[in-house]
Formats: C-alpha cells, structure tokens, sequence
C-alpha cells in the first residue's frame, strides 16, 4: 500500500547513502551476519532471525511490528484479506483484531466484489475475483452465559465464509454481562445473509441492535422477540421499513412495544404470514385492529394471548381475517360473550381450519355456536379453561360446525357426560380429548343411543376421575371403528370397565396409553393382546403396577406389530425379559423398564437379543442392573440409546 511503504515496484529497497546513519549500526549488522541473508545493497534483506540491534529495552521496543499500525491501515488490510478462513485466523490473533474486524460491512471486502479488467484489447482474458456465495445456511445458537458480544463477534466474522448466517438464536440471562447492541451490530454488518433471528431474555439490547439488524440484513423474514424491555417502536418500525421479506414476527413480554409498531408491520410487510403477541401491556385495540385490516393478503395464522384487547378486535378479526387459517386467543379478559359473538357472525373466517381459546370467559354457549355456524371449514377446536361452556352449548356447536374433526376440552367442568354423548352423535368426529374435565360423571343413560359414530379413531380420556364404567361401555357402543385410546390417569378404572371398550372396537387396536391405570390386571391386558395383538402398534402401561410377566409373554406370542413397549414401574422380572427375548416375530424399537426392580443383570444376553431391533431402551432406576452391565450393554448395542 503506498500510504504505508514508499515502494515503487522495483528492486530498489532504498537508494541514496548509506542505510546506516553511523559506523556503530554498521558493526551491529555484521555482528548478526551469520543470522541475516544479506543480499546485495540494491536488494530487499531476507530475514531468517530476529532482528535486534540492541541490548536495551528501549531499543527493543522500536522493532518493526504490524500493531504499531494505526487501526485506519489495519482496517484497510483486513477488507483486502482474500476469504472468509483467513480472516477468521487473523480474528484469533488478539481482540483489538477481532473488534476491527467486526466495524467492517460484509460489501466492504475485496473479495465480496467482482473486477473486471481487460488486458488489451485484442484479448479475451478477463482477470475477475468472483465473489463468495452466501445462501445463510449456518444455525448458531447462543445460550446463558455463552450469550455475550464476544462470541457474537466471534460468529460475525466466522461464519461469513462458510455459506453465511442464517439463522441465529440468542437465550440470554439477565446480568449486565449479556449481548448489548454492540453484538447485535457486528452480526449486521458481518452477516447480511441472515433471515432467522430470536432474541429470548436480553435486557442490554434495545433499538440501536435492532435497527443495525435491519439496516444491513434486508432478507430477514422471521423474527422473535421475548423479553426485550428495552425495544420499542422505533425498532420495530425499523424492521418494518427495511425488511419486506418478514413473513413471521412474534413478541413476547415487550414492555415498549405497542400500537405504532404493529400498524407499521401491517403496513409495510406485504408477505407476513404468521404474527404472535403476548403479555404486551402497551398494545390494545388501535395495534391489533390496524395489523389485522391492513395486514398482507397471505396471513393465515394469529396468536394474541394476554392482551388487553376489548370486542372490537375480534370484530375486527372476524371482518378481516379472509386468509387466516389458524387463530389463538388466550388469556383475553376485556372481550364478552358479544366480542366473540360478532366474531362468528361477522362471516370473514370462511378460512379457518384451526381454532384455540384459553382462558376466555367470553366464550359462552351462544358465542359458542356462533363460532360454529360463521367458521364453516373449521376443523380442529381447542377449548380450555373455559367455564362458561356447558353440555348444551358443545352440542349446538358440534350441530352448526359440520366440518369438525377434532375437539379437545381442558378443564371445562361445566360438560357432562350427556354433552359428549350428544356431541359424538351430531358430528362426524375423528378425534376427541377430554383432560381434566370434573364435570363427567358416570350416570345411567336413561334414552336409547343414537347411531353410532363411525369417524371417531382417536378416543383420549385424561385424568376425568368420573368417567367410569357406564361411560367408557357407552363410548365403545358409540365408537366401534377405535384404533387409539389414550386413558391415561383414570386409576378408578377396573378390568370389568375396560373390558367392554376392548369388545366393542371392530377395527383394531392400534394404540393404547394406560399409564397411570393402578388396577388393571394381566386379565384385562392378556385380552387386549388377544383381540387386538395383530393390529397392536405401542403399548404403554407405566405405573400399572399389578402387571406382572405374564403380559410380557402374551405379548411374545400375540403382538407381531408392536414396536413401542412401557412397562416401567412394574411387576416385571428377568422372566419375562426372557420370553419376551424368545419371540420369533417381535420386533421392538423402543422398550422402557424404568423403574422395574425386577429386572436385574442376569437378563443382559435377553437385553442383547432384543437390542438387536432396538434404537431406544429405558434402564432407568432399574436398581438391580448395575453399572459393569450397562457398560456391557451400551458396547453391544452402540446403535441404541440406553437410558439409565
């Protein structure tokens, strides 16, 4: 570079006098001439050495070195370092390097950019540094403590010549030692290819980062924010102004963030298709209102939780949301029975495949059946702690809503027994989910059942102590076309009550999820296997803690379809680890004996056996197996993951 060596181009190192101003320079150069190639005067010196001229400290430290450049010159030599690896090496030499490294923009190299000289005019060569291709295929994700500007830095300079950053994922801590917006800033100017960006818990960062990130990364098209109290408006308008690629955008707990930034990614971002906002206590009617009726033509999917939102949004929500196929709402507690009322009637959900409300007590019977006439194509519907739903209410709607498949009810303790009967008599469900729903109880059925319900596949009864026996006879006179049963939780339930449910199920049995069903017995299992042992998939029996071998041998002989087997915590033994070892056609992938004391070292060849199928085996709290035999294991079956 001329600005640094006045050096022409020629052989001439220096011309003119002597190189040395005095005798006594002179007689130090030949003292050192047996460690110096010295060539002839009008050519460079080849040095082999170190060239010291001096015993004194002072002289020493006026040695040529490239840190005594100013960091202008540095700068300048880093944008002419050839490639991405090269300037990573130069970025471990120390930190003052990588900072300066990090101030530059990714344009700014020399090998970023394409020259085209022509040699002479009769030629056809071009001389042409192509530049480097950065698709932003790179996933860095930083955790607590390793969360800081350092290592933000690090990755800046790292990944831009690998393919480039494309996606990053900060989950801060909060300390004054986490990523500021200095970090965020040398991920700008060093990684334009970003398009995915989460920021999870960094209180130093606010709208200076966020701005850079949108000045520089123009392709971003997700962006999640949680826990951000420092961005505000200003940084997400940034976003909105400089990134019209965005198709995804969710903040979470922003306590600067309101209204004017939601209008303007409404306004400006033409492609969003997802948009999720929680507990944002400065965003209200005005925000929602103004992102939902002037948001892209693509946005199909709406998440508000926790706001402070009235009737008006969801009016709003049922006018404009012609696109929106999926739509959460939770936690909404200024919105009334009318809010969601209109929401129905309002006839814009035509859309809608996917519906999911929380803590909602606007959501009653009338705004309920509402939901169910105005969302035609609705097909999957999540209610959960919704106490204002009764029995009644779930039947209109399950009349109104023809296109329903599936139907999951969480703590609604207002639905009876009479509500699902009704329910799975008026629709063509395929699913339904019942998770701690108190208002089940097991009474009588005073009127003959209707026809049955031929759709429903997939029966899921979670922790309802009152579902018992006359219920779960009922559902298996009603469903007889059963492939999944998921009766998790429900320890009041005996041999004699499953039993009708197993008898009734025509198709097979594909699934079954007992776990937590204290007194069931072999009877009952050694049935089930019986019946439906050629169509048996996974069985999951953890905590039935009255199951012995006996069922680990029915299985061996019944279930040649079975790949998922839980039997932990019971009563199981190296016996019946044997006879399930000794099956001819069985072929396990993933087995769990957790908690099994039973089972002990003297079945390591049976284990060795049946790891053969195996990629997942559960050993956990197995207290008679010890540690020498789980070495054994996990060297014999190294394709298998061994829990212990």
């Amino acid at each position: 570079m001329p600005a640094l060596v006045n050096y022409g181009g020629d052989d001439d190192f220096y011309s003119g006098g002597s190189f040395y101003t005095n005798s006594t320079d002179l007689g130090r150069l030949c003292s050192i001439s047996s460690q110096v190639d010295v060539y002839s005067p009008r050519k460079r010196a080849r040095i082999s050495a170190p060239f010291i001229f001096g015993e004194t400290e002072v002289e020493q430290n006026k040695q040529p070195s490239i840190h005594v450049l100013p960091d202008e010159c540095l700068v300048e030599i880093f944008k002419r370092i050839p490639g991405g690896r090269e300037r990573s090496s130069c970025a471990c030499v120390s930190k003052h390097w990588l900072m300066l490294l990090t101030s530059i923009r990714k344009v700014e190299y020399e090998s970023s950019k394409v020259v085209k000289e022509n040699i002479e005019s009769s030629s056809d060569d071009i001389e042409m540094i192509s530049s480097e291709e950065e698709d932003g295929y790179l996933t860095r994700c930083l955790e607590g403590k390793k969360a800081t500007d350092m290592r933000l830095s690090a990755v800046a300079v790292g990944t831009s010549g690998h393919g480039g950053l494309g996606k990053l994922s900060i989950r801060g801590i909060s300390s004054s030692c986490g990523v500021t917006n200095f970090g965020l800033s040398a991920i700008s100017r060093g990684c334009p290819s970003l398009k995915v960006l989460s920021l999870w818990n960094v209180p130093l960062v606010g709208d200076e980062g966020l701005s850079e990130i949108a000045k520089e990364c123009h392709l971003l098209e997700k962006l999640d924010l949680c826990q951000c109290p420092l961005v505000s408006n200003k940084g997400l308008i940034a976003i909105a102004e400089n990134c019209p690629n965005l198709t995804a955008l969710s903040i979470e707990s922003c306590s600067k963030i309101g209204n004017e930034g939601l209008q303007a990614i409404g306004k400006l971002c033409p492609k969003l298709q997802f948009i999720s906002i929680k507990d944002c206590s400065l965003v209200g009617d005005h925000g929602v209102s103004s992102l939902l009726s002037s948001a892209s033509p693509v946005l199909s999917k709406v998440k508000l939780q926790g706001l402070s939102i009235t009737d008006f949004s969801l009016a709003v929500i049922g006018h404009y949301g012609k696109s929106v196929t999926n739509l959460m709402l939770s936690g909404l507690q200024n919105v009334s029975e009318k809010g969601f009322w209109v929401m129905g009637n309002a006839l814009g959900l035509q859309k809608l495949v996917s519906l999911m409300i929380t803590s909602c007590c606007g959501v009653t019977d009338v705004s309920l059946e509402a939901i169910g006439k105005g969302c035609l194509n609705l097909k999957q519907m999540c209610l959960r702690r919704c106490c204002f739903v009764s029995g009644d209410g779930l039947v209109a709607f399950a009349k109104s809503a023809g296109s329903l498949e599936c139907l999951q009810l969480e703590e609604c303790n207002r639905i009876t027994q009479s509500g699902i009967i009704g329910v799975l008599s008026n629709c063509g469900l395929k699913s339904l989910t019942l998770v701690k729903c108190m208002g089940i109880k097991d009474i009588c059925w005073g009127v003959p059942l209707s026809s049955p319900c031929n759709s429903l596949k997939s029966l899921s009864i979670r922790n309802c102590p009152g579902f018992g026996t006359v219920s779960l006879a009922m559902v298996g006179k009603l469903c007889p076309q059963l492939q999944h049963i998921d009766l998790s939780g429900l320890g009041g339930i005996t041999d004699a009550d499953l039993l009708p449910l197993l008898q009734n199920c025509e198709a097979g049995l594909v699934k079954v999820n007992l776990s937590g069903c204290l007194n069931l017995t072999d009877e009952i299992l050694m049935s089930l296997t019986s019946l439906h042992g050629a169509t048996l998939e996974l069985l999951n029996l953890d905590g039935c803690r009255r199951i012995t071998d006996a069922i680990l041998i029915a299985v061996a002989d019944n279930c040649v379809f079975l790949s998922d087997l839980d039997v932990s915590r019971c009563a199981i033994t190296d016996v019946g680890v044997a006879a399930l070892s000794h099956a001819e056609q069985l072929n396990l992938q993933v087995l769990s004996f957790s908690g099994c004391s039973g089972v002990s070292n003297k079945s390591l060849t049976f284990l060795e056996k049946l790891g053969k199928t195996l990629v997942g085996l559960n050993l956990h709290q197995c207290n008679s197996i010890s540690t020498q035999t789980i070495d054994l294991l996990m060297e014999s079956l190294w394709r298998c993951d061994i829990l212990f």
